[in-house]
């Protein structure tokens, strides 16, 4: 039998050569790590047990989320006798809670081929305007016949975003003052009453808001003279919100599907989640719950689906290959649906102005060669923090070739070489300075086949107190021992930037490549490099280019991503939780232009609503402008060009016409 510590994701074999008190101060800045008693976490998640967990013994545990690949998507048996919680599946697919001790149990069934450990997912960072702005003219987002597409009548439009759902704005009411929000799942919520048995899915945390509950609220508002997100209120009701100010663009009734249902998840990205991260999960398992609950959801109101998520990761291959990936392309095998991603804002290579930072968050990239055996490519990878250290837990993926083998080596900014670790090798948690530092080089990844080596820089957590990463130069060798291919891509995982941590009183900064080692394209996310999602790229419509943060394509593995870019620079949509006086916001990001795209989806799928994605995502690439000067060939930066809704609709509504020929 194969040794079930091989079936890890290499973090997660990480995770359990480390000590719980250093896993616990891993979890303040790790998405899918939680430490938890196993009683407490049990009753967050399952309230109906809460009495019971509560006469039991409490004991701190590391819990993970994590995806659990299987060669036939039957139940992993050994699962059973673990504290596993939210086990879901879809396909071959499977998202646990549990405790990191128990990972190696569900690893040894004999039909899970490997695990992953959930990715990290990072807040949208839109440009916001200064200052109130006019309300938007609803004419320019109208396009093709109303009696054929309805405005987008018998679709759901399905939101997973942060910040909260201001469902009570004026953009989101009916005739009759009532919301046209039919559901609101807080996924950050204590306490609550969560969602339960939906379809094959048990969703047993957070809070669920129903239509009934928020109309009910908007009454009483009235009376009370409070807003009436004040009386349902969610875990996150930031003033402009990104959550509303998307869910306005794609289907507010100045938006594009005015006519639509809508329904929001709210994943758990709190400021209260910035000061104690390590109490609650913000990783990828919640987009794939997510994406379950609104399928489930659309398929109980007999409606048709399209899902915007402009949210990014950043981890993995980005080639498809990703456990989120594939779960969302398994969803859209299903006619009706359609799923819009933000490319990601991670375009700009360099300032544009005094004081601007917009290229620390482009240079997630690099690419090269090593040109055959005996030659060596180095990486310089920047660490900054506050120019002393980085309390910040660093990540470096490197994918190549199967063909090839390469050794890797690192030098610390102090010159301390480390390594070489040749494939199949590691290093855990060498002590460099003030930093423990993690090798991983393994061959033939289970999802793709494609070599990969990860590097961890963790911050030093002796004694309670964390001294960071050290400031500086890392510079990863690759070193060619057997080269047939030779090329290699690298990414980043990207920090919360400017986040303040209350126990060491430091701010995070996020590491990025020098401008020698950066490469600029593939920056596209992750999230967006799926088979049959719609990634979009954000077009400034004024000026007729793309904006200089808009992520590029190609993918990994060579495919068009972005598919198309949209309008999202400068963009106004409702304000959430303003209050009357200021009611419009304008912003700027991927954030902006994906839900354009979905609100077209949403348009097309009334009109058709037996499109599939696969057809969705061929009309938008087949009906696109190319840009002033461009051609018809797609552009790693928009795509095929400048998403053209009226020709969307009138493709959409002849693809299934048939003329006989004489």
């Amino acid at each position: 039998m194969s040794n079930p510590n091989r079936k890890l994701h290499l973090k997660l074999r990480m995770l359990k050569q480390a000590t719980l008190a250093e896993n616990d101060a891993r979890s303040v800045r790790s998405a899918a790590m939680c430490l938890q008693s196993s009683t407490a976490l049990a009753a967050t998640l399952e309230p109906a047990r809460s009495m019971t967990a509560a006469r039991q013994p409490r004991r701190e545990q590391l819990f993970v989320n994590v995806f659990v690949h299987t060669t036939n998507g039957k139940p992993i048996s050994e699962a059973a006798g673990t504290a596993a919680q939210n086990v879901i599946r879809r396909g071959p697919l499977s998202t646990m809670t549990v405790p990191l001790d128990d990972v190696e149990k569900i690893a040894s069934a004999r039909n899970v081929t490997h695990i992953e450990l959930g990715e990290p997912l990072y807040a949208p960072l839109p440009q916001i305007a200064v200052g109130q702005v006019p309300p938007p003219d609803s004419a320019i987002r109208m396009w093709g016949d109303p009696e054929a597409h309805k405005f987008g009548e018998g679709v759901l439009i399905g939101i997973i975003d942060v910040g909260g759902f201001d469902f009570s704005h004026p953009d989101f009411l009916d005739a009759k003052g009532q919301t046209r929000w039919i559901r609101i799942w807080d996924q950050g919520a204590k306490n609550g009453k969560p969602p339960g048995t939906v379809g094959d899915a048990d969703l047993n945390y957070g809070h669920e808001f129903q239509k009934t509950d928020l109309d009910r609220a908007i009454t009483k508002s009235k009376l009370l003279k409070v807003p009436a997100w004040r009386l349902e209120e969610q875990t996150q009701t930031e003033l402009g919100s990104h959550g509303t100010h998307v869910a306005s663009i794609a289907a507010g009734n100045a938006g594009i599907c005015r006519r639509a249902k809508i329904a929001g998840v709210l994943v758990s990205l709190t400021n209260e989640d910035v000061s104690d991260r390590r109490r609650n999960f913000y990783d990828s398992t919640r987009i794939a719950h997510a994406v379950e609950y609104l399928v489930e959801l659309a398929k109980a109101e007999g409606l048709r689906l399209s899902i915007n998520i402009s949210l990014g990761t950043n981890g993995h291959a980005h080639d498809g290959s990703s456990a989120i990936n594939r779960w969302i392309d398994n969803a859209l095998t299903t006619p009706g649906r359609a799923v819009s991603v933000a490319a990601g804002n991670a375009g700009q290579q360099a300032e544009t102005a005094p004081d601007d930072l917009g290229w620390v968050f482009g240079r997630i990239h690099t690419a090269g060669r090593v040109p055959s055996a005996g030659l060596n490519t180095d990486i310089e990878w920047l660490v900054v923090g506050d120019g002393i250290s980085d309390i910040s837990e660093n990540e470096l993926e490197i994918w190549y070739s199967p063909q090839d083998r390469f050794s890797v080596s690192l030098r610390s900014p102090s010159g301390q070489v480390i390594g070489p670790v040749a494939p199949g090798e590691f290093i855990h948690e060498k002590k460099v300075g003030m930093t423990f530092v993690s090798v991983y080089n393994e061959i033939y990844h289970p999802a793709n086949g494609a070599n990969y080596i990860a590097i961890y820089l963790t911050p030093n957590n002796a004694a309670g107190v964390v001294e960071g990463v050290d400031s500086g130069q890392w510079t990863v060798r690759l070193i060619g021992k057997d080269v047939r291919d030779g090329r290699f891509h690298g990414w980043i995982e990207r920090d919360f930037f400017g986040a303040f941590d209350p126990v060491t009183g430091k701010f995070y900064y996020p590491s990025y490549f020098s401008e020698r080692s950066n490469v600029d394209d593939s920056s596209v996310g992750s999230l967006a490099c799926g088979l049959r999602v719609l990634a979009v790229a954000n077009l400034d419509f004024a000026r007729e280019k793309i904006n200089i943060t808009s992520s590029q394509g190609p993918t990994r593995d060579g495919r068009s991503k972005p598919d198309v870019a949209a309008p999202g620079t400068s963009i106004v949509a409702a304000n959430g939780f303003a209050g009357a006086s200021d009611l419009w916001v304008g912003m700027s990001g991927t954030s902006m232009a994906s839900p354009f795209v979905c609100g077209v989806a949403g348009l097309m799928l009334a009109v058709r609503g037996e499109l599939t994605a696969a057809q969705i995502e061929g009309i938008v690439q087949r009906t696109s402008t190319p840009l002033p000067g461009a051609s018809y060939s797609w552009a790693n930066d928009a795509g095929f060009g400048k998403l053209n809704p009226a020709e969307c609709l009138r493709e959409a509504a002849t693809i299934n016409d048939r003329k006989e020929l004489p």
